[in-house]
This record gives structure tokens, sequence and C-alpha cells, in this order.
């Protein structure tokens, strides 16, 4: 943390007053903000893995010159493991949900903010087709069969044999095969987030921003909006689904 300090203090020429740690969720990264006396706070991070930093930085910087809302990136360390961001807050997509929400139904507001997301997602996938440099994408620059194995076997070694479901393996494997071979006919030339979902959906000043798209590569239009509308812990009622999913078809018709 002391080089993010280091790093933050040449970028407003000001002494932090105080650098705070913030609690990790699934990533390895690690977050701090840092606060200032007389600048708004800064958001710094730490991420050994160059490759991943490298997609990211390439990606935030293609989404802000597309006006695409996203972190501002303001400084990058030298070393690329060490860069700042503009302070979004703490309130994500989720958070609020889980705040607004009476019961199983979703409010007006939740539903607003998730159309608000889905007026941008068109946009973001529409980069795959206005240059945007996918020889940084990491692990992989398409979500091709060896993506979809890897996300089977999760499925299958993480959920069906955890929960001591009996099955036929050579059957299942027999239907990933047809499954991939589908899925592989679809139009692959968009960007696909990969991890669409709504703890990486901040809201900022009563807008929506996008975070965690590091892991973005080529792929099809149809697996972000199943990512979001199936987003197991944001549990979105069936028929807001419909209305959401309808509302997407009729923002992407736009294009």
């Amino acid at each position: 943390s002391s080089i993010l300090l280091h790093l933050a203090e040449d970028y407003y020429q000001s002494p932090c007053e105080r650098i705070e740690k913030i609690p990790q969720s699934g990533s390895v990264r690690l977050y701090f903000r840092l606060h200032f006396a007389n600048h708004p706070t800064i958001m710094g991070v730490y991420n050994e893995d160059v490759a991943e930093n490298t997609a990211f930085f390439v990606y935030t910087r293609f989404f802000e010159a597309h006006q695409i809302n996203v972190p501002q990136l303001l400084s990058i360390h030298e070393s690329q493991q060490y860069y700042l961001l503009s302070d979004l807050g703490d309130e994500t997509l989720y958070s609020f949900l889980l705040k607004h929400r009476k019961g199983q139904e979703f409010s007006p507001e939740i539903t607003a903010y998730y159309k608000q997301v889905i007026q941008q997602l068109p946009l973001i996938q529409l980069s795959a087709k206005q240059n945007l440099d996918f020889s940084v994408a990491y692990p992989r620059a398409a979500f091709d069969r060896q993506s979809m194995q890897w996300d089977l076997n999760y499925f299958k070694y993480y959920f069906v044999k955890l929960s001591r479901i009996t099955f036929d393996e050579q059957k299942l494997e027999n239907d990933f095969q047809t499954l991939m071979d589908a899925l592989l006919q679809c139009d692959n030339n968009f960007f696909l987030y990969r991890d669409f979902q709504s703890r990486n959906i901040m809201i900022h000043q009563d807008k929506v921003y996008f975070i965690d798209y590091q892991g973005g590569r080529k792929g099809s239009y149809f697996y972000d909006i199943a990512s979001l509308l199936f987003d197991g812990k944001a549990d979105i009622p069936f028929d807001t689904r419909e209305e959401l999913l309808d509302f997407y078809l009729s923002e992407i018709q736009k294009y």
C-alpha cells in the first residue's frame, strides 16, 4: 500500500490523510480507499497479475472513449501491478436491490436501474465491432470451445458431483459436446463481459457504472443478458425477467 500511497500523492500533489483497506470479495485483487483533505477519495488497486491488469487498462480506456460508464483510470505504476481509479462509492446494484426489495417483487426504482444497465449493454457488446484490441484478452481472446469446456467442467465438479446427484458421466459429456456444437454456431463477434451481474455494477450519483470486465473476450451477445437476468444472488422474479428481456431486445434492435 505504500506504493499506492506515493502514486496517489503524486497524482494530487497533496498528502494523503488516511488509507483504508476495502474487504475482499471473490477477487485476489486488493483494494484501498485513499482519503485527502481537499480532493475526492481515490481507489488504489494492487494485483500481481500483469496480464489481467493490461486487459483491464485497455478495456477501460476504450470504454471511456466510447462514453460507457466505467471508473476513470487515474494513474498506473511502472510495474503495472498498482493503479488508481476514481472512487464510485460502495453501492452496487446488488446492495441497492437488497435495501429496496420488498419480498419477492422488484420496486419500480430497482427495475429502472436494471433498464439503465440494459441500455448500456449493447454499447459494451458492440465494442468488438469497433476495433477493440482482443490481443490483450485474459485468459482467452474468445469464448470458444475451451472456455465452454471449463465452464461445463465447473458445473460438473462443483455442482453435480458435490450435490451427490446420480448421473451417467458419458451421457453428460455427450450432452456437453452437443451443447457446445450448438453454441459455436452463434455469431461470436461481440464483446462478452463474462461476469455481467449485479455485484459488478455500481450505482454512483444515480447512474450505473461497470466494473470487473477484465475477463471480457469475443463471444455471443446472448451470454451477458442471460448472466444478468439469471443472476442467482439477485433472484429476479420471472415476470420482471420477461419484461427486462423484452426491453433488451428492443434496445439491441436499435443497433
